[in-house]
């Protein structure tokens, strides 16, 4: 079922030991990067970072604080 296959995020989590944004697909992979790779994201603090939701049915990061959003397809392509 292509469904399974796709990437979209489960769960999302800010993991403050090793400074990673861990993202845990509905296809059963998990993917982890740092914030600072990411734009509007490189100089957010723990607290802000801590903030994050996911939006559109898991293919979207939003972070209402900083403005930021983020596709989980785009993120996967290293975009």
């Amino acid at each position: 079922m292509v469904e399974q296959s796709e990437p979209r995020a489960d769960t999302v989590r800010y993991d403050r030991r090793n400074s990673r944004i861990i993202v845990d697909l509905t296809n059963g992979c998990t993917f982890a990067f740092p914030p600072r790779l990411a734009q509007g994201l490189e100089t957010a603090s723990d607290d802000e970072l801590d903030a994050v939701e996911i939006l559109g049915a898991g293919y979207g990061l939003h972070w209402e604080a900083l403005d930021v959003d983020l596709s989980v397809p785009g993120l996967l392509a290293g975009l």
